[in-house]
């Protein structure tokens, strides 16, 4: 059974950041003693990692958190490393109380405590999130086996498991694993049916895959949130309770409620579920007066929060900035279209030249890429048609889900 690693020889024991290895699949189960020991502050703070990988040195496993990194009055439960899409590892502080709020935040909002299926690696914060909430609401967990991969038929046989319980019954996935249950249409997509919610996060979600599950009677909750806010912390673009959204729009900050709309602008959280901040890291522009910079890009749609990409995503091309997430949703709901990303590349008239990938449906018979364009065009504006359609077997994936910019950007240089 993987348990907590031990510190280096010499190490305090007191306080410590200690490598916790997640194995893959179900036996990512056998991390839940340690794991209840950091929620309470009697065991030390746990790094989670791949089991057989070792963390980023930056990390300093094994090694006493610093003054600034915890508090003995709400201890660091974990340290969740993300690379985010620099590549630059960040060791992010998650206090037992936040983690614990939003779980039970998610309850409350979800009808009540449940059972919950573990479908994502454990070591990312969407998949240890399902084993805090289970923990929380004192109920045992099961899993998926995916040591070879995520299947339609292993989701299927864990599901049965789960729903045989009594009680309420969740479950959390990634687009990817949504569109693989919704093209089985045998056992594992009548199993997803019968969770309560399905929470759908990790990347953004194409308007016609939700479109297609709603209509298909899988209960699908949107998640929106990151390691350092404990999680998705809005869903269905509605804040958890405590948690603040703010929007800075041209025309001034609003939060939800505030204002009816605005124009998009970044976006900033707030509240009880918020990381203490990044280890080892000077304090971060990215936290201010207990906001979090998300580098995302919002905009209000009556009291619900639209996220519409990164700010650091943005495409300027020929002076007009294009944002990706615009493009995506409309090739997203085009027939055809099973998956797309969007991303801007260097172009010596352009500045930068919009660029579609995308996974056709059917790989023997693409749609057409003028008609993309076309759509493009139609919808968003002759500035935002991609210059470039590119067709692949599958999106190159970071994280529990997100497409991988920077190695699609690699690729299509090529």
């Amino acid at each position: 059974m993987p348990t907590a690693r031990e510190p280096r020889p010499g190490a305090l024991r007191s306080r410590e950041l200690r490598e916790l290895p997640v194995p893959a699949g179900a036996a990512a189960l056998t991390v839940l003693p340690d794991l209840r020991r950091a929620l309470s502050g009697e065991g030390p703070a746990l790094l989670p990692v791949p089991a057989g990988t070792d963390p980023a040195p930056a990390l300093g496993a094994g090694e006493p958190l610093e003054s600034d990194a915890d508090d003995p009055a709400d201890p660091t439960a974990l340290v969740i490393a993300t690379s985010g899409s620099t590549g630059t590892p960040k060791g992010v502080l998650l206090p037992a109380t936040a983690l614990r709020a939003s779980a039970e935040s998610t309850h409350r909002h979800l009808g009540g405590p449940g059972h919950w299926l573990l479908a994502m690696p454990a070591h990312h914060i969407a998949g240890i999130q399902v084993l805090v909430r289970s923990l929380i609401a004192g109920t045992d967990p099961d899993a998926v086996d995916a040591s070879d991969g995520f299947r339609p038929d292993r989701f299927a046989e864990a599901a049965q498991r789960t729903l045989t319980t009594r009680g309420r019954h969740y479950t959390a996935l990634v687009p990817t694993q949504l569109h693989r249950l919704l093209d089985d249409a045998s056992a594992g997509l009548e199993a997803l049916r019968g969770f309560d919610a399905v929470l759908l996060g990790g990347a953004a979600t194409p308007p016609a895959l939700l479109r297609r599950a709603r209509e298909t009677g899988v209960r699908v909750v949107t998640t929106y949130g990151m390691s350092e806010t404990s999680g998705g912390c809005v869903y269905d673009g509605v804040p958890l309770d405590g948690v603040r959204v703010r929007v800075e729009a041209p025309s001034g900050a609003a939060e939800s409620g505030v204002a009816e709309s605005c124009a998009p602008g970044p976006v900033s959280l707030s509240g009880p579920t918020l990381a203490r901040g990044y280890r080892r890291q000077a304090p971060a522009a990215a936290f201010d007066d207990g906001w979090f910079r998300t580098g995302d890009l919002g905009r209000w749609s009556g009291d619900r929060l639209e996220i519409v990409g990164r700010a650091d995503d943005l495409i300027i091309t020929g002076g007009v900035n294009i944002a990706p997430a615009q493009v995506e949703r409309v090739l997203g709901e085009l027939d055809g279209v099973r998956e797309v990303c969007v991303l801007g590349v260097d172009d010596a008239e352009w500045g930068q030249a919009v660029v579609a990938a995308v996974v056709p449906a059917d790989p023997a018979a693409p749609p057409r890429a003028e008609a993309l364009r076309a759509a493009v065009r139609a919808e968003a504006g002759p500035a935002a048609v991609p210059k470039r359609v590119e067709f692949l077997a599958e999106l190159p994936l970071r994280g529990p889900g997100k497409p991988d910019r920077r190695a699609l950007r690699s690729t299509l240089h090529q």
